[in-house]
């Protein structure tokens, strides 16, 4: 298990029965780069992952 498996657990404890947009989704990682710059480019990466058709994904 990785650490981020615990934060990945922990949004689907408290938010897995919830619906929401994509635009809801773009406005709080914005939000959440502009708290914490200094994760940028995992943030970009994490959206261009999200982005792309699954058939596009490297595996």
């Amino acid at each position: 298990m990785y650490f981020t498996d615990r934060g990945i657990e922990e949004l689907e404890e408290r938010r897995g029965d919830e619906e929401v947009s994509f635009a809801w989704l773009a406005d709080r990682l914005r939000a959440f780069v502009d708290a914490n710059p200094d994760f940028e480019t995992p943030i970009e990466r994490l959206a261009t992952f999200l982005a792309r058709d699954d058939d596009e994904i490297d595996d």
